[in-house]
């Protein structure tokens, strides 16, 4: 059987039509895109839409339906995805200096492309819908979610691993009074930070977590795990430990997978966040054994759906006021979001926030907070 009579067929099964007007269904513009899905799975799917050789009535549809049936599993891994398989395992892509790559890779394209799809806050990470009708207060609400879930007290030093832009530094310091100390490895997200918290009670700084010395009162990290890498995830911990007073407190706020991982889905890895790795909660407690007692786990990935299409309508609102981006970057960044919402929709993919307190000390009683 030849590619396209395979690819047909496979979608059909799924109840897909090629050509067809409902939500899920695609067109095909060049049959080249068939040999590209066969040959390279997921990596030729993403590969051949950004190329424009075919589209769908509504992506993230259609795109929900290859992950809830798993569509990938038909087709077996080329020698590009198995040489990512086997890289990710012999080599740590998430190393101090790879690591400050991966992010200016993402981070450092342009933040005009994220002032015009985020909140006013600039935050990239999933927001908290439970009482919102909007982005804005839905992202105030994850901030004020965190700070509540630490305990946060007036005069208290937070130390926030991959503060973005500075959103929650600004919103900690601004409604709680804390002192807070923000690294990130990426300079565009840095170099506005500061700007975006001058005259508070908060610091900016490039810097790895890796590099850090000191002890804060609270530590909070949110996207960041997802960059540390599953090689690294026990270091990562390691540092935490060092950092974090001992009657101190954690919150880590990141995607996970149901299943453990090593690497990500070839496409993402190679065009939206090179290194980055989903942890399963499994990943996370194997590496937080002996040390760390996990006080809660909340998992709201479904905001996540809504999140993810809100940020994809905002910047396709006003995708004409940066037209330095080309067509394939559009379609690229259409991708990216509505495939990642399609993730969360059929509950591939989790948001966990998870906080942590030392092992082996008397701390008060946690009390779960929504």
């Amino acid at each position: 059987m030849d590619a396209k009579s395979f690819v047909l067929e496979m979608l059909e099964e799924v109840g897909i039509a090629v050509g067809g007007d409902q939500p899920a269904d695609i067109h095909i513009h060049d049959d080249r895109a068939y040999d590209r899905i066969v040959r390279d799975r997921e990596l030729g799917l993403g590969e051949s839409y950004q190329e424009g050789w075919w589209s769908a009535n509504q992506l993230d549809e259609f795109l929900s339906v290859v992950q809830e049936v798993n569509l990938r599993e038909a087709i077996k891994p080329s020698l590009a995805l198995a040489k990512l398989a086997i890289s990710s395992k012999l080599l740590n892509r998430q190393s101090v200096g790879r690591a400050a790559e991966n992010a200016s890779a993402h981070y450092d394209i342009g933040n005009d492309l994220y002032e015009r799809m985020l909140d006013k806050r600039m935050i990239y990470s999933c927001a908290y819908w439970r009482h919102a009708e909007d982005l804005d207060s839905a992202q105030e609400a994850k901030l004020d979610l965190i700070c509540r879930k630490l305990g946060l007290e007036r005069g208290m030093r937070l130390l926030d691993i991959g503060c973005g832009w500075g959103g929650l530094a600004q919103f900690a310091a601004e409604r709680y009074d804390v002192h807070v100390t923000g690294i990130s490895p990426a300079i565009e997200q840095v170099t506005l930070a500061k700007e975006r918290t001058a005259g508070l009670s908060v610091h900016i700084e490039q810097a790895d977590y890796r590099d850090l010395e000191g002890q804060w009162d609270r530590i909070v990290s949110v996207g960041m795990i997802e960059h540390v890498g599953s090689r690294n995830l026990g270091l990562f911990f390691e540092r935490c430990d060092a950092l974090l007073d001992p009657d101190g407190m954690m919150l880590h706020h990141t995607i996970g997978s149901n299943d453990w991982q090593t690497h990500t889905d070839p496409w993402f890895d190679k065009y939206v966040f090179p290194g980055g790795v989903l942890p399963s909660l499994g990943q996370i407690g194997k590496a937080a054994e002996h040390v760390w007692t996990i006080e809660d786990v909340h998992n709201f990935g479904p905001d996540y759906d809504r999140t993810l299409m809100q940020w994809h309508a905002n910047v396709a609102d006003r995708w004409s006021e940066i037209p330095h981006y080309d067509d394939r970057f559009r379609r690229t960044w259409d991708y990216y979001l509505q495939g990642s919402a399609a993730g969360f929709r059929v509950r591939a993919l989790q948001l966990f926030q998870v906080v942590f307190t030392k092992a082996r000390r008397r701390h008060r009683v946690y009390e779960a907070i929504r």
